[in-house]
Protein backbone atom coordinates (compact mmCIF):
# COMPACT_ATOMS: atom_id res chain seq x y z
CA UNK A 1 0.00 0.00 0.00
CA UNK A 2 1.28 3.45 -0.83
CA UNK A 3 2.43 5.49 2.15
CA UNK A 4 0.82 8.59 0.73
CA UNK A 5 -2.53 6.81 0.46
CA UNK A 6 -2.58 5.45 4.02
CA UNK A 7 -1.00 8.28 6.03
CA UNK A 8 -4.37 9.95 6.63
CA UNK A 9 -5.80 6.66 7.87
CA UNK A 10 -2.90 6.23 10.27
CA UNK A 11 -3.25 9.78 11.61
CA UNK A 12 -7.00 9.16 12.12
CA UNK A 13 -6.22 5.89 13.92
CA UNK A 14 -3.73 7.64 16.22
CA UNK A 15 -6.26 10.37 17.05
CA UNK A 16 -8.97 7.79 17.74
CA UNK A 17 -6.65 5.79 19.99
CA UNK A 18 -5.73 8.98 21.85
CA UNK A 19 -9.42 9.79 22.38
CA UNK A 20 -9.77 6.34 23.94
CA UNK A 21 -6.93 7.14 26.37
CA UNK A 22 -4.27 4.98 24.68
CA UNK A 23 -0.94 5.23 26.46
CA UNK A 24 2.15 6.77 24.88
CA UNK A 25 3.54 3.25 24.40
CA UNK A 26 0.40 2.14 22.55
CA UNK A 27 0.38 5.21 20.29
CA UNK A 28 4.03 4.70 19.39
CA UNK A 29 3.50 0.97 18.77
CA UNK A 30 0.49 1.70 16.55
CA UNK A 31 2.54 4.18 14.52
CA UNK A 32 5.42 1.71 14.08
CA UNK A 33 3.18 -1.18 13.07
CA UNK A 34 1.10 0.81 10.61
CA UNK A 35 4.13 2.46 8.93
CA UNK A 36 5.80 -0.93 8.52
CA UNK A 37 2.54 -2.30 7.07
CA UNK A 38 2.91 0.17 4.19
CA UNK A 39 5.38 -2.38 2.80
CA UNK A 40 8.57 -1.77 0.86
CA UNK A 41 10.70 0.24 1.32
CA UNK A 42 9.68 0.19 5.03
CA UNK A 43 11.51 -2.82 6.53
CA UNK A 44 11.63 -1.89 10.22
CA UNK A 45 10.32 1.07 12.20
CA UNK A 46 11.58 2.20 15.61
CA UNK A 47 10.20 4.90 17.93
CA UNK A 48 12.83 6.47 20.15
CA UNK A 49 11.98 9.10 22.74
CA UNK A 50 14.48 11.61 24.07
CA UNK A 51 15.41 11.20 27.73
CA UNK A 52 18.11 13.64 28.78
CA UNK A 53 21.08 13.13 26.46
CA UNK A 54 19.95 9.78 25.02
CA UNK A 55 17.28 8.32 22.77
CA UNK A 56 15.42 5.39 24.35
CA UNK A 57 13.62 2.77 22.26
CA UNK A 58 9.95 2.64 23.27
CA UNK A 59 8.33 0.75 20.38
CA UNK A 60 9.22 -1.02 17.15
CA UNK A 61 7.84 -3.11 14.32
CA UNK A 62 10.02 -5.37 12.23
CA UNK A 63 13.46 -6.57 13.20
CA UNK A 64 14.57 -6.30 16.80
CA UNK A 65 17.56 -4.10 17.60
CA UNK A 66 20.20 -4.15 20.30
CA UNK A 67 20.29 -0.34 20.17
CA UNK A 68 17.79 0.41 22.91
CA UNK A 69 19.63 3.53 24.09
CA UNK A 70 21.49 5.86 21.69
CA UNK A 71 23.51 8.85 22.89
CA UNK A 72 22.69 12.16 21.20
CA UNK A 73 25.27 12.71 18.45
CA UNK A 74 25.86 8.99 17.81
CA UNK A 75 24.75 7.33 14.59
CA UNK A 76 22.06 8.62 12.26
CA UNK A 77 19.48 8.78 15.08
CA UNK A 78 21.72 10.73 17.44
CA UNK A 79 22.84 13.03 14.62
CA UNK A 80 19.23 13.94 13.84
CA UNK A 81 18.74 15.17 17.41
CA UNK A 82 22.14 16.87 17.63
CA UNK A 83 21.54 18.82 14.42
CA UNK A 84 17.78 19.26 14.87
CA UNK A 85 17.21 17.94 11.33
CA UNK A 86 15.60 14.86 9.84
CA UNK A 87 18.05 12.47 8.20
CA UNK A 88 17.46 10.65 4.90
CA UNK A 89 20.49 8.44 4.29
CA UNK A 90 20.41 6.71 0.87
CA UNK A 91 23.46 4.53 1.62
CA UNK A 92 24.20 3.72 5.26
CA UNK A 93 27.64 2.35 4.37
CA UNK A 94 28.81 5.93 3.73
CA UNK A 95 28.13 7.00 7.34
CA UNK A 96 31.23 6.75 9.52
CA UNK A 97 29.44 6.45 12.87
CA UNK A 98 26.50 4.36 11.59
CA UNK A 99 24.89 2.03 14.15
CA UNK A 100 23.65 -1.02 12.24
CA UNK A 101 20.41 -2.48 13.57
CA UNK A 102 20.70 -5.17 10.91
CA UNK A 103 23.30 -6.05 8.29
CA UNK A 104 20.65 -6.08 5.54
CA UNK A 105 19.75 -2.40 6.06
CA UNK A 106 20.83 -0.25 3.11
CA UNK A 107 19.10 3.10 3.73
CA UNK A 108 17.63 4.89 6.72
CA UNK A 109 15.12 7.68 7.35
CA UNK A 110 14.95 9.46 10.71
CA UNK A 111 12.10 11.92 11.28
CA UNK A 112 12.01 14.00 14.44
CA UNK A 113 8.93 14.15 16.63
CA UNK A 114 8.98 17.76 17.74
CA UNK A 115 6.67 20.21 19.41
CA UNK A 116 7.86 23.60 18.22
CA UNK A 117 11.59 23.75 18.90
CA UNK A 118 11.41 20.92 21.46
CA UNK A 119 12.47 17.50 20.20
CA UNK A 120 10.44 14.77 21.90
CA UNK A 121 11.83 11.81 19.98
CA UNK A 122 11.91 10.32 16.51
CA UNK A 123 10.66 7.71 14.11
CA UNK A 124 13.58 5.72 12.67
CA UNK A 125 12.82 3.72 9.53
CA UNK A 126 15.18 1.18 7.99
CA UNK A 127 15.03 -0.18 4.45
CA UNK A 128 16.78 -3.07 2.75
CA UNK A 129 16.58 -1.02 -0.47
CA UNK A 130 19.39 1.41 -1.35
CA UNK A 131 18.06 5.00 -1.56
CA UNK A 132 14.76 3.63 -0.29
CA UNK A 133 13.11 6.85 0.83
CA UNK A 134 11.80 9.49 -1.55
CA UNK A 135 10.46 12.89 -0.55
CA UNK A 136 7.01 11.26 -0.59
CA UNK A 137 7.91 8.65 2.02
CA UNK A 138 9.70 11.28 4.08
CA UNK A 139 6.62 13.51 3.95
CA UNK A 140 4.30 10.67 4.95
CA UNK A 141 6.42 9.74 8.00
CA UNK A 142 6.69 13.44 8.90
CA UNK A 143 2.89 13.72 8.97
CA UNK A 144 2.78 10.81 11.43
CA UNK A 145 5.56 12.34 13.56
CA UNK A 146 3.72 15.68 13.58
CA UNK A 147 0.52 13.98 14.71
CA UNK A 148 2.39 12.15 17.47
CA UNK A 149 3.93 15.44 18.64
CA UNK A 150 0.43 16.74 19.38
CA UNK A 151 -0.88 13.51 20.93
CA UNK A 152 2.03 12.51 23.20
Amino acid sequence: MSATRDVRGLVRALRAAHLHDASRAKLLQLACERIRAWGAPFTSVYAYMLEGDALVLEAHAGRATEHVRIPVGTGVCGTAVATGRDQNIPDVTTIENYLACNLDTRSELVVLIRRGATILGQLDVDSDVPAGFSDGEHGAVKQVADALAVLL
